[in-house]
């Protein structure tokens, strides 16, 4: 039998992926996986100013991340600058800012490497209660806003029309991507989240007909990847996070070739 915190390690990657698997579709269909990356540097600032105050990480990474989400919205109204330079000043700024904070940390000792990478293995109890209640609240949200944001992926001006304020929702759905980086954290690190995010909806682009199929087999895609991930991390005593992205792009590989057989019967 398995051992306890390989079963929580299991429960955590699930929940993560079935919230990971819809939000992500959004992610490649509008574009903004270099958003995503922004946000997960901005956590390490999250994660310093956690530990300096003694507050919970994923709180405060939570807070960090809106604050910059929100930063760049106002930028965009402000600026000529393209949406990639906006991105790119922020996501190094705060990295920038969060490693100058680690250098006062002097006195205070935690885990750089499961903060980069993750550490699934580590999860307890009241981490389970926070991925499953802030997964489930992210995904009722998304469910809620999910007509006037996929019109705004589709023809924002259109939608602006038909009176759907799509730049509210456009902003709700900044927020809870900050949220997802949150709750995910822990489990693949903050270099890894984005690949959480972004390589099972590639995987599903490839092989799917619609965007209600995408939603599905993105999340079937990040489902395996935690189940093959942690499984071949149990076997091959390889890093948990790492191993749940490699697993995410084998599948993202294994979706190519199937794409390229159905454009040469399309020929």
């Amino acid at each position: 039998m398995f051992d306890d915190f390989f079963i929580r390690a299991l429960i955590a990657g699930v929940g993560i992926a079935l919230v990971t698997g819809p939000l992500g579709c959004f992610v490649i269909w509008k574009r903004l996986s270099f958003f995503a990356g922004t946000l997960a540097h901005s956590a390490l600032l999250g994660v310093t100013m956690a530990v300096f105050f003694e507050i919970s990480i994923a709180f405060c990474v939570f807070i960090i991340s809106a604050i910059l989400a929100i930063l760049l919205l106002q930028l965009q109204k402000k600026t000529k600058l393209s949406d990639d330079t906006l991105l790119g000043i922020l996501a190094h700024a705060s990295l920038a800012i969060g490693l100058v904070v680690v250098g006062f940390l002097t006195t205070i000792r935690f885990d750089i490497m499961g903060l980069l990478f993750g550490d699934i293995l580590a999860v307890n109890e009241i981490d389970l209660l926070f991925i499953w209640i802030g997964g489930s609240l992210i995904l009722f949200i998304l469910k809620l806003i999910w007509k006037p944001l996929f019109a705004s992926t589709v023809n924002n001006e259109l939608a602006e029309a038909e009176g759907m304020t799509p730049n509210k929702f456009n902003a709700i759905f900044t927020i809870l991507t900050a949220a997802v980086i949150a709750i995910s954290i822990k489990i693949v690190g903050l270099l890894l989240i984005t690949g959480m995010l972004i390589i099972p909806a590639a995987f599903a682009r490839n092989i799917s007909n619609n965007p209600q199929q995408m939603v599905v087999l993105s999340t079937i895609g990040g489902l395996l990847s935690v189940l093959i991930g942690l499984f071949s991390s149990l076997a091959f005593n390889t890093p948990s996070g790492p191993s749940i992205i490699t697993a995410a792009l084998l599948l993202f590989m294994l979706s190519l070739f199937k794409l390229k057989k159905f454009s040469e019967l399309k020929k």
